[in-house]
């Protein structure tokens, strides 16, 4: 027997503020909309495309992550795809929604961040917190360069690349 693979990651930027409810056993619920674009090509142009996919996130990551859920922040999600069946005035209806299972944040919400992630949650329930660094002693600290800034493709410099 083959086992089936279920697996989702998207790129793309929240659509609306995220909307925190709970459900009659206290469990929280987020749900919220990403927009992901991309490029087609059309003859000679190129064109954006955009697709617009429902996520939905559970329990304690739901509750602390909520308020960084902002219209027009970009995150990365991974997850699952799941089809939500049921009846509505005697037609048969189905949803498809992302579980997300994790989700990292970009920049800030009005996409003028640093590029790099800004904070992460991964898996089961709990947020997984940036870990504090253990200090070295006064005589072993090192200076670390200060790396540079990078805000995307526009800054980099293809000029030395051998192809």
């Amino acid at each position: 027997m083959a086992t089936d693979i279920n697996c989702v990651f998207l790129v793309g930027r929240l659509t609306r503020e995220s909307e925190l409810r709970y459900t009659n056993a206290g469990t929280a619920v987020s749900r919220f909309s990403l927009a992901v674009n991309r490029r087609k090509r059309t003859g000679d142009k190129w064109e954006d495309e955009v697709s617009f996919f429902d996520c939905v996130l559970w329990g304690k990551q739901a509750e602390s992550l909520n308020p960084y859920l902002e219209k027009g922040r970009q995150v990365c999600v991974s997850g699952e795809l799941r089809q939500n069946r049921w009846e509505q005035d005697g037609q048969s209806r189905s949803k498809v929604e992302v579980v997300v299972n994790n989700i990292e944040f970009f920049g800030s919400s009005t996409g003028q961040g640093n590029g790099g992630g800004s904070g992460r949650s991964n898996g089961g329930y709990q947020n997984q917190a940036p870990r504090p660094q253990a200090s070295a002693a006064p005589s072993q600290r090192q200076e670390q360069p200060a790396a540079p800034e990078f805000n995307g493709p526009e800054d980099f410099d293809d000029s030395d690349i051998p192809f």
